[in-house]
């Protein structure tokens, strides 16, 4: 009787250079704090949680997702007008969390893109919502026709984003 081994399919984790991951978030924190002032619809777009996402799916390093969301989320704490610690903490565990579903399965696909990020915007406003409610002790609605707008917005311009951010590649 043979034992045949199976062997995982080999899933591809990319590296970026420093200052493009960092350039990349800085400039979406910063469109995020001033777009809206200009362009009022633009409120329903979360760069920086995009900007997140993409980096933690790609890079598939857990340690390295929850570092960078820490770093947009603290970033963009500091130039809203929020708690501070509000978008760290949420931003922080939606980089480890989308590493940790990056190193299971292939995130290249616009499908598996899109529903992922649909997935993050919900996952994103439930830590904000708990956030507010429990430490904050301030009411938030957890689910609305807006965060849903918002979530299907986010998840059209991830499909658009992420092939963008992927020439940003060290090549290998």
């Amino acid at each position: 009787m043979a034992l045949r081994v199976q062997s995982e399919p080999h899933i591809e984790v990319y590296e970026y250079p420093f200052f493009a991951v960092a350039g990349t978030a800085f400039f979406a924190v910063l469109v995020r704090a001033f777009l809206p002032a200009y362009f009022p619809s633009s409120a329903l777009l979360e760069l920086p949680l995009l900007v997140t996402l993409y980096f933690g799916l790609s890079r598939r390093n857990p340690a390295a997702g929850l570092l960078l969301g820490m770093g947009v989320g603290l970033l963009q704490d500091s130039v809203s007008r929020v708690p501070i610690g509000l978008y760290g903490i949420a931003k922080t565990l939606v980089g480890y969390a989308g590493s940790s579903i990056g190193g299971r399965f292939d995130v290249e696909h616009p499908i598996s893109r899109f529903l992922l990020t649909f997935f993050f915007c919900h996952f994103h406003q439930g830590v904000i919502v708990l956030i507010k409610r429990v430490l904050l002790a301030e009411p938030e609605t957890m689910f609305s026709a807006r965060l849903l707008l918002a979530s299907l917005v986010n998840a059209g311009i991830a499909v658009a984003l992420f092939p963008l951010l992927d020439k940003l590649r060290k090549p290998s």
